[in-house]
């Protein structure tokens, strides 16, 4: 590489190193999107994009991240990459439609496409309750108020469940898949569980399918230039082989379904035996659960469809609505990091892969669920202050001046200043193992694995 190519000027207008890896991986996240799965061809059309690069290289001028990119769909074009090159311009209009929302101030709650009813119920729920912001929260704590506030919360949610339950029986002789979705650490597990528990006790015989055991072997994944693989993607997954096993499952034949080892990054073909009788359904917990191409081979008719999230609708220091995004990264720091031994730091870091998704393969199909549930609890963030706020400061303080890592400083500030404002609370006892937020604090009476 020539060595006037050392830098790029990011939109921000910061300068930081090339890496050519950035655009093998762009363009191999691009081909995953409509099915390739050949690196070597990434690699190859990333030397075409270097070597235009150092053919207009100039000593006096650092290129852009927006030329790198033009440069990359003229390539995909030329070499015949239609498809990958229709994938690569969609998804860059979806992040500068995004910074656009950002700049227009247009991005501090994450309502889009929740049924707005649900949403005034919980707000008027958190109105009633008076933790609708967290110094009313506050308050309720420094009266020694946690455990009412838990009873509280945890009932509400139990309720959600209820009614999910109810509408599934009520159409229980044309549902054959009930189908449990969410963005990461919204509760699908614990929820899940619940569920299952309500439908069983009417009669209803269940039969889980995971679909993690459905993943690509991990050398087919997508990277990033610090070295994360992308799981965030409904692609990540063998949608083909899920839609064959689904319907040959209703049809009452017997499927070999697979097994993903994570520890190797390898699935196993035809692993475990499954059929399923016709009085029983199939429950799928499913990031990418109402993604179309995820159970598109069911008839509509034969699919419920369950959306999770954390609708805490509470305003936070700055009078802004709390994310719900944020509420979900802090659970996903503590759950991994008492599960997996995994640093809380590589979880923010890795949070805008889970947030990307979220946006292009979650939210979207979020109004075409048939019910919705609401996993937020007020009473989860004393805790979550009491175990996270330090991390935060630290991270903030390493972040601050780091070009490469804009996005975790950004979210360690926000998350940081809404922690300083919570009285901590450090004892959890109060909190009881059936609550579907020990998914995340540990001591759950469910065996969520």
């Amino acid at each position: 590489m020539s060595e006037c190519l050392t830098h790029v000027v990011k939109r921000t207008g910061a300068v930081v190193p090339f890496n050519r890896g950035r655009i093998t991986n762009a363009i191999y996240r691009a081909a995953v999107a409509v099915g390739g799965r050949d690196r070597s061809t990434a690699e190859m059309l990333t030397d075409q994009v270097v070597a235009i690069l150092e053919r207009n290289c100039d000593d006096n001028r650092i290129p852009t991240v927006e030329e790198i990119q033009d440069f990359v769909e003229r390539v995909l074009i030329d070499n015949g990459h239609a498809r990958t090159a229709k994938a690569y311009i969609l998804y860059r209009r979806e992040r500068a439609i995004r910074r656009e929302r950002r700049r227009e101030g247009k991005t501090q709650r994450d309502p889009e496409n929740i049924p707005y009813r649900k949403l005034w119920e919980v707000l008027n729920w958190a109105v009633d309750h008076n933790v609708h912001n967290v110094y009313r929260l506050n308050e309720r704590l420094a009266r020694g108020e946690f455990l009412d506030i838990v009873h509280e919360s945890d009932q509400a949610y139990e309720l959600d469940v209820d009614d999910a339950a109810a509408k599934i029986l009520n159409n229980r002789e044309a549902v054959r898949v009930v189908i449990i979705a969410g963005p990461s650490s919204s509760n699908k597990t614990t929820t899940t569980v619940k569920l299952g528990e309500r439908l069983e006790r009417e009669g209803m015989g269940l039969v889980s399918l995971n679909v993690d055991n459905y993943f690509f072997n991990l050398d087919m994944h997508p990277r990033d230039e610090f070295g994360d693989y992308d799981f965030e993607t409904p692609q990540a997954l063998d949608l083909a082989l899920i839609n064959e096993h689904l319907q040959r499952l209703i049809a009452g034949d017997e499927v070999m379904l697979p097994y993903y080892d994570f520890k190797t990054g390898r699935r196993q073909p035809e692993v475990t035996p499954l059929r399923v009788r016709s009085d029983q359904i199939i429950l799928i917990d499913s990031l990418h659960g109402l993604y179309k191409g995820m159970t598109e081979a069911v008839p509509a008719e034969q699919k419920f469809k369950l959306y999770i999230e954390t609708l805490l609708q509470m305003k936070g220091p700055d009078n802004n609505y709390i994310r719900f995004t944020d509420l979900r990264l802090m659970r996903r720091m503590v759950r991994d990091a008492r599960e997996r031994a995994y640093d809380p730091r590589q979880t923010l870091e890795h949070w805008h892969y889970v947030r990307s998704s979220e946006l292009r393969h979650i939210i979207p199909y979020v109004n075409t669920a048939d019910y919705v549930v609401n996993s937020a609890t007020p009473y989860e963030l004393p805790l979550m202050r009491a175990l996270l706020c330090s991390h935060f400061a630290d991270w903030v303080r390493e972040y601050k001046d780091d070009p490469t890592r804009v996005d975790a400083y950004l979210r360690a500030d926000r998350v940081y200043n809404l922690l300083q404002a919570i009285i901590p609370v450090d004892d959890d006892s109060a909190v009881p193992a059936t609550s579907h937020i020990r998914e995340f604090i540990g001591g759950s009476a469910y065996k969520l694995h």
